[in-house]
Parts: C-alpha cells; sequence; structure tokens
C-alpha cells in the first residue's frame, strides 16, 4: 500500500492565492506503512523557507519508488478539510478572486495538471494537524505507550494537544486553545528582536547570552499558570480575534509589555544590545518553565513516563534538554522533522490506519535519511567532469581516511554523502565539518562560510563510546541521533571543545552510531584516532542565503561560493582551481522567482536611473530582497529573458574584471545561477 502525505501550499488559482498545507512544504511516501522517501520542497526549488504546494517534492517520492502517482492508493493532507476550506473562502473575499474554493478540488486540479493524472475523489484525505504531528512522532517512537504531546503555532483550533499514545492509536487528553500559543509568543519576540517567522532558532541561540533576571517580569507579565497543568497567555482576553487568523496579536501584547520597561524593538541589521539578549533568555525561560508546568501535571495524572514530543515548539532544543534532564520521564523521543514537513509523514501514517486498521509503532527511528540521493559514481564523475574549468577532483580509496586526514589538518569541508537528511539538521549527509578543539574555528566556519550571527552556536557529533566522557548524559533515555536536545558539555572538555560549546557551557549534541550511518561514524572515529578527541563540528552544508544542499550542482555552488577548503562527494574528493573564475563557458541564469526591475527618479534635477534585482515570496513567504545591479548586466538580462551566456554577454564589448566580480557576488548571494556549457 502506497500512500503520499503532503505539506505546505499557497497555490495560485484562477488569480488567488490560496494556502492548502501551510508552510515547510514536502512530501513523504509509505510503503505499507514504512516510510521510504521523504523530502522538503526547498531542496528541491532551492527558496529557502518557501511555501508552495510541493509538486517537486511528491515526484522525488515517486521516482525514489519507482512509482506513478496513478499508483498511490491514497494522498493526506496535513491538516482537516473544513479548516482549510474556511481559510479558502477567507482568502477568496479578502483577494476578491474566482474559482475553485474547496480544498479537495484545489489539490485534485494541481496534481492532475502537473502529473497528467486524475486522482480519484476517495484516494484524497485531509488529517487534523496535531493528529499528524503527534502520528508522526509515537509511529517513530519504539515506544507501546507514551505521553504524546504536540505544541506548535496553531492546528485548526488549538494549538497545544497531548495525547495518550497506546496500541498504535492516539487518546486525546488536552487541548490548549490558539491564544496559548506557545509558537506564536516565541515568534512574536522573535519579530521583536528584529527577526521573523523561521528565526526562532536565532533567539534561542541568543538566550545564553542574556541574564533573564533581567528582563523576567516583562515576560512574567504575559503568561500565568493556573491549576490543573493549565496556563494563560495575555489573560485569554482576545481568544476570538485568534478564531478570526489574527495571529500577530501575540506581538501586540509583547510589544506593549516591552515598552513598558523601556525596551524598543530592534530594526533588522541593528546591533544586539544586552537587553535584547536578557529578553531572549526570559522568553525561553518563560516557554521551559511552561512546559515543565504542563507535563508534570499530566506525567503524575496519567502516570506515563515516556514523552514523544513534535509540532515546531519541539525544536527548541535548549527546552528538549530541560525536560530529558528533568526526571519526569524515563525516556523522550523528538521528531526529526518535528516542524510541518514531519506532519506530512503523520498524515500518511493515519491515512495507513484508516486504511489498513493497523498501525504499529515501529522500531524506534534511528536515521533521517530519506531524501534524494547524490547518484552514481559514473553520474557523478560526468557532472564533475562538466565544472572541471573550476575545480580539479580525483577518486579516493576511502573518503572517511582522505577526510580525517585534512580535518586534523585543520581543513574545513564539505561531507556529502548518499540520501539527503529529512528535516531541518544536516546530520552527516549534507555537512560542513570541521576539528572542533580550536575556538577559532567557530568565528572561521561563520566567517568564510555561513555567514551569520557570531553569537549563533555550532554544533559537536560525538561516537556513542565518547559521549560520556564529553557531555553530561541524563538518567533518562533519548534519542540525539538527531541534534535534538542541547546538554551540558563536562567543564574539564569545554576548553577543548573550544568550537562546539556554547557560552553558558552548552552543547545540541549528536551522538553518531555505527549501525545509523557507518560511513559518518567511521569519520568521527578516524578523526579522533589522530587527533585523540573523538568528535567533529557539524553544520549544514549550505551558506546563509540558501537551504541545504541537495544535488551534486548544490555542492559545487555553495563550495565555490564560500572559504571551504576541500569537498568530499561520496568518493570523489574536490578542490578549486588556484585561480579566480572567468567563467567564460557558463551559462548565467535568474533564480526562481528573481526579476529585474528598472527605476526612474524625477525628483532630481535631472531624472536617476536605477537597475535592480528582485527575489519576491509567495505571500506567506520570508526572505524578499533585492540588490542593485548595473546597466549591463540589465541590459544582458533583458536582452534574454533571464538566460545567456557569458559570450553572449560579452558580444557588446570585452567583460571586465568587475562584470565578472559582480556576476559572481550575485551567484554568491543566490540571486543568479552559473552552470557549465554554453549550448
Amino acid at each position: 500500500m502506497l500512500i503520499l502525505g503532503v505539506s505546505g501550499g499557497p497555490v495560485e488559482v484562477d488569480g488567488c492565492i490560496y494556502p492548502v498545507g501551510y508552510h515547510d512544504s514536502a512530501a513523504c511516501l509509505l510503503d505499507d506503512g514504512k516510510l521510504v522517501s521523504a523530502v522538503e520542497e526547498e531542496r528541491l526549488n532551492r527558496i529557502k523557507k518557501g511555501f508552495a504546494f510541493p509538486m517537486g517534492s511528491i515526484q522525488a517520492c515517486l521516482d525514489q519508488a519507482g512509482a506513478e502517482l496513478s499508483d498511490l492508493d491514497a494522498i493526506a493532507v496535513n491538516f482537516a478539510e473544513d479548516f482549510v476550506d474556511r481559510g479558502l473562502v477567507q482568502d477568496r473575499f479578502v483577494q476578491g478572486g474566482d474559482g475553485e474554493l474547496g480544498a479537495r478540488a484545489i489539490v485534485r486540479r494541481l496534481l492532475r495538471e502537473s502529473f497528467g493524472s486524475e486522482l480519484p475523489d476517495e484516494k484524497l484525505i485531509f488529517v487534523r494537524h496535531h493528529v499528524a504531528h503527534g502520528l508522526s512522532a509515537f509511529a517513530n517512537s519504539g515506544m507501546t505507550e507514551a505521553l504524546v504531546a504536540v505544541m506548535d503555532g496553531s492546528g485548526e483550533a488549538e494549538s497545544g494537544t497531548l495525547f495518550r499514545g497506546a496500541a498504535g492509536h492516539l487518546e486525546p487528553l488536552k487541548t490548549f486553545p490558539l491564544i496559548d500559543s506557545l509558537g506564536f509568543l516565541y515568534l512574536a519576540v522573535t519579530k521583536f528582536l528584529g527577526y521573523g517567522f523561521g528565526d526562532e532558532y536565532k533567539v534561542m541561540g541568543l538566550a545564553p547570552y542574556g541574564d533573564p533576571k533581567k528582563c523576567r517580569d516583562i515576560v512574567q507579565s504575559l503568561y500565568t499558570l493556573t491549576g490543573e497543568g493549565d496556563y494563560e497567555l495575555y489573560g485569554r482576553s482576545d481568544d476570538r480575534y485568534f478564531a478570526l487568523g489574527l495571529e500577530d496579536l501575540p506581538y501586540t501584547y509583547v510589544a506593549r509589555a516591552c515598552a513598558s520597561a523601556g525596551l524598543l524593538p530592534r530594526r533588522k541589521g541593528e546591533q544586539f544590545t544586552e537587553q535584547h539578549a536578557d529578553l531572549a533568555a526570559a522568553l525561553q525561560e518563560a516557554v521551559e518553565t511552561i512546559a515543565a508546568h504542563v507535563f508534570e501535571h499530566w506525567t503524575r495524572v496519567t502516570g506515563l513516563r515516556r514523552l514523544c514530543f513534535s509540532g515546531g515548539v519541539a525544536h527548541n532544543s535548549t527546552l528538549n534538554g530541560v525536560l530529558v534532564r528533568s526526571g519526569m520521564f524515563d525516556e523522550v523521543f523528538v521528531h526529526p522533522a518535528s516542524h510541518d514537513a514531519g506532519a506530512a509523514e503523520g498524515a500518511a501514517l493515519a491515512a495507513y490506519s484508516s486504511r489498513s486498521g493497523d498501525l504499529r509503532t515501529r522500531q524506534k527511528l534511528r536515521s533521517a535519511s530519506f531524501g534524494p540521493a547524490l547518484g552514481s559514481a559514473e553520474q557523478i564523475a560526468r557532472e564533475l567532469k562538466s565544472w572541471s574549468e573550476l575545480i580539479s577532483y580525483e577518486q579516493v580509496d576511502d573518503p572517511v581516511v582522505a577526510a580525517a586526514e585534512l580535518l586534523s589538518a585543520g581543513a574545513v569541508l564539505g561531507w556529502a554523502q548518499g540520501r539527503s537528511e529529512f528535516g531541518p539538521r544536516a546530520l552527516g549527509n549534507r555537512s560542513i565539518l570541521a576539528d572542533p578543539r580550536p575556538a577559532a574555528n567557530r568565528s572561521r566556519v561563520n566567517q568564510l562560510i555561513k555567514s551569520r550571527e557570531d553569537f549563533r552556536p555550532f554544533a559537536p557529533v560525538v561516537i556513542p563510546e565518547a559521549a560520556g566522557d564529553y557531555f553530561e548524559l541524563p538518567a533518562a533515555e533519548a534519542n540525539y541521533d538527531f541534534m535534538s536536545y542541547v546538554l551540558p558539555v563536562r567543564p574539564e572538555r569545554r576548553d577543548e571543545l573550544g568550537a562546539v560549546t556554547h557560552v553558558d557551557g552548552s552543547a545540541r549534541v549528536q551522538i553518531i552510531a555505527a549501525e545509523s550511518d557507518e560511513r559518518f561514524y567511521r569519520l568521527v572515529k578516524r578523526f579522533g584516532e589522530l587527533t585523540g578527541t573523538p568528535v567533529l563540528l557539524n553544520t549544514s552544508f549550505n551558506n546563509n542565503a540558501e537551504p541545504i544542499v541537495q544535488s551534486v550542482e548544490d555542492v559545487l555552488t555553495c563550495y565555490l561560493t564560500t572559504g571551504l577548503d576541500y569537498v568530499v562527494l561520496e568518493n570523489f574528493l574536490i578542490r578549486r582551481q588556484d585561480k579566480f573564475p572567468k567563467f567564460d563557458n557558463y551559462r548565467v541564469r535568474l533564480r526562481p522567482r528573481a526579476s529585474i526591475v528598472e527605476r526612474v527618479d524625477n525628483f532630481g534635477a535631472a531624472p536617476e536611473i536605477s537597475h535592480r534585482l528582485q527575489l519576491a515570496g509567495i505571500r506567506w513567504e520570508v526572505g524578499a530582497r533585492g540588490r542593485d545591479i548595473s546597466p549591463r548586466l540589465f541590459g544582458g538580462l533583458t536582452r534574454s529573458g533571464g538566460e545567456f551566456s557569458m559570450a553572449e554577454l560579452a558580444a557588446d564589448g570585452e567583460l571586465t574584471a568587475a562584470d565578472r566580480e559582480e556576476i559572481y557576488a550575485l551567484w554568491r548571494e543566490r540571486f543568479l545561477t552559473l552552470t557549465p556549457g554554453t549550448d
């Protein structure tokens, strides 16, 4: 039985943009209840935090299974149908459009247009959002009975749900209303601190630099702990507004509370102050306090001492570390894709359960490698050869030995192997790796590659045999395979792990076992044999303008536009050529959703003309940005319809160093794509 689960999807129909599965667009495929493929749309379309309906992900899942859309027994969406339909009606009213309003009709139409196959109505299933989240965690936990907790921004009418998981099913115990959304509270403070949707993890990284006591009164004014494990945010006085979908209401309360204490919003790009860090620390403390209050009550009432945790809040690895060390639980499982992408799997599981009557808890999930592979050795070699103007490469006998020697000598390298990871973490298949010992490596990786805030920590990966020697592991069992928990670094090891120990002495730990990823385990172990430290710095293989790399082209693009020293791609060791690339044999094209604009300013003594390259997002998407470009590049893009060879651009005169540097900068910032070949 083949069942596909999907998430994400503002889609354009008859001139209106409608939500279907909201953010974190992804597809997951189950074969007789077993997850066989899963990938987020952003990995394929290269639009970071994209919301588009996951057509590419659906195709990738089908390709990996050798299946067609007509082979599917069901497709499941990770929200309830009546809820999505209400949103469609509201959006049609706001936008004034015409056309199909039903989610069912829209999804079937999209699939028909993209795949040329009619999906029978009875094969399309809609699943309540928190049920989808809960099933994704419980079914992968290896537990026969557990407290299953879902906490996020919102489901259909709730921001949190507790279930009793037993016998493969979820029994609802408690729901929390939308106004009490911990996800929306965290997002509101994230916005106050100058960030946007999807940047909550940055605030979590900032929190250890602050003192929660200094802003505790501000944040405590926003919530009240009540009896029976309940709590209230903002006095619940405006719950009716949440029912209308006004999710920005928490920001009003946060801004008001901060203003009363003299704290003003941080503008994007401004330096962080001590007060900003204090606010982040107080927020993190509050979320931990509220969650502990909820779980203490429900573990006592139910007697359940095993926890399965999912929903966007479950990506707060600091909170997860508090929970696993709290003594409340004997075991904790956090789904590696706890955001809405993982709910696509949960929706498919719900559909499988309803069709088969069977949802036995699986063996505990130990690997998240469910995405597309890089290709065969022959395919990779052909693609590398096409880039040979910019790189040199060789096939090595053992990439583990080669990589370990380079890392022990101080190199920072990209490591791309096998199938990509499902979820937001790079866990050893699409990773940037470095020596975790020199504290300077933290700044080095930040400046040369990631171009991100200096306060954000990097994570360590360690082999199981050494994990307890370096980190304070609690008595409770937990799935440390997926970087889901922040734990204390042992005091005597903090200097040794200078690049991965956060300012508060903690680290977001990944423990890699041989049975989970034999090659990555051998690499960490071999590095330990060479250096005495069986730990590596592990961060995602991407720069700050793109999602994690997926394909060979993505790997090479990131390598050639960052300060990485080497790349080990499957069994190939890759180096860059010792010259500044001229790209003479390369094609330039605009990225998806990029456009060029000419602006005329008539307010001065003479008209001023400027040219700009814009990247736009679909309505709710974040990251819309722009950059001024030269008249020459504007002309080339205009004449060619957005794609040209470097030779074509040079037709009106020899390319200067400035021309090449501009194109390289736009490539580095992911406004343009460069690929080999002039045909």
